[in-house]
């Protein structure tokens, strides 16, 4: 008899739109969604932001409502892991021992902090758990360290520094963020964390990680209550690379989200991704990419052609500063700003030969349209025109 189940495995905000997808595209057939989580599939930004900042109640984090799985007829697995996926049988083994037979594999497995050796008891942040311990820690601690200065870092530290904790963060980097977004807009973010209280040492290098201190290279020794690690997170590839998919900073996926066998997709975290816009392989490790994958997913595991070529974005909001960014930065040579840096009220261009490659909005909303227009038609801009506010993005 011909199998028509469809396996999602994984926990998170991929996973729940990959069902969701499948259902309104018309598979009438079985769906079965493994997690090993014991919650329901939720989203990741609100850990360390509302969430974490009691702004929110948890069950805001959570994708669908309790009873959508069975109303959507999605076999709901939690608590129970895939350890292994059999290509030639079509079958996912579980942790409980069963098995699953798919015709389609959608592998959305995301990914896990960056563990610093020998830091087992400091604090690490990636599931609802871990978000509502740090919820605790912040509540009942006058001190924290944080390890990196990256997104996840940021924005706990922005998180206790509101609840009035000291906070001392310590990245190897000569400015927070300089991957993401260069050194001519992470000083907008140091700033940003000094003149909010924030002990911001750069270019430090963090020997060993206890429970309440951090001894760096040069000797220093950093006391608090507790320490947070936050120096990024890496692809959950285990069982993928497995099954003997091909893997290389994540699993290697074509546009349409296929992998190296034909029935097996990927999305999230994990995908790395051929992306027709850029011309490369993109993996993206944010919310916009496990929100919108899915549905290009489950139009190929249904015989279907879609590809993805959405441009990377990604939002913060860390005290009064909120922003959005979207594009690609690599390769570019100047910076423009349009309005107010020092007041935290503008726009950030990453330009090369004068094509917009990304760019950032902070607190000035509803531009997310014009700029992506201006990365897309990789038409040349005149950067002064670019910088002056009174010259609609339209007009560029």
């Amino acid at each position: 008899m011909r199998v028509t189940t469809f396996v999602i495995v994984g926990g998170g905000l991929a996973c729940a739109k990959a069902a969701e997808a499948l259902r309104d595209q018309g598979f009438d057939g079985d769906i079965v969604l493994v997690t090993e989580e014991q919650d329901r599939p939720y989203e990741r930004p609100p850990l360390s932001k509302d969430y974490l900042q009691g702004k929110a109640e948890r069950d805001s984090a959570f994708v669908h409502g309790p009873n959508w799985y069975d109303e959507n007829n999605v076999d709901l697995r939690l608590g129970v892991a895939a350890t292994a996926i059999d290509r030639a049988a079509h079958q996912v083994r579980l942790s409980d021992g069963s098995s699953v037979e798919y015709a389609k594999l959608l592998l959305a497995t995301g990914s896990s902090p960056r563990q610093f050796p020998g830091a087992e008891d400091a604090l690490y942040l990636r599931k609802i758990g871990d978000s509502e311990r740090i919820k605790s820690v912040i509540a009942n601690s006058s001190r924290l360290i944080v390890i990196g200065a990256g997104w996840i870092g940021l924005e706990v530290t922005a998180a206790a520094r509101a609840a009035g904790v000291e906070v001392t963060v310590l990245e190897a980097a000569p400015q927070p963020l300089i991957t993401a977004i260069g050194s001519e807009v992470a000083e907008v973010y140091a700033d940003l964390h000094r003149a909010n209280g924030v002990d911001l040492r750069l270019g430090v290098e963090v020997d060993q990680v206890g429970a309440k201190s951090v001894g760096l290279v040069d000797g220093t020794v950093v006391d608090a209550d507790a320490v947070l690690v936050a120096i990024g997170a890496a692809p959950n590839v285990s069982l993928a690379k497995d099954a003997g998919l091909d893997v290389d900073n994540g699993v290697l996926v074509d546009a349409s989200l296929r992998t190296s066998d034909p029935d097996i997709f990927a999305a999230g975290d994990i995908a790395n991704a051929e992306n027709p816009f850029l011309g490369k392989r993109v993996r993206v490790e944010h919310w916009a990419n496990a929100l919108n994958q899915p549905a290009v997913a489950a139009t190929g595991m249904l015989g279907g052609s879609a590809t993805y070529d959405e441009l990377p974005y990604f939002y913060t909001d860390q005290y009064d500063l909120g922003m959005e960014y979207i594009g690609d930065i690599a390769g570019y040579d100047r910076v423009v700003f349009r309005g107010d840096k020092p007041g935290r009220e503008f726009i950030a261009f990453w330009l090369k030969d004068n094509r917009v490659l990304a760019g950032m909005n902070v607190n000035i909303w509803d531009v997310v349209d014009p700029i992506k227009a201006l990365i897309r038609s990789r038409k040349q801009v005149d950067p002064d025109r670019l910088a002056n506010p009174d010259i609609p993005l339209e007009e560029q």
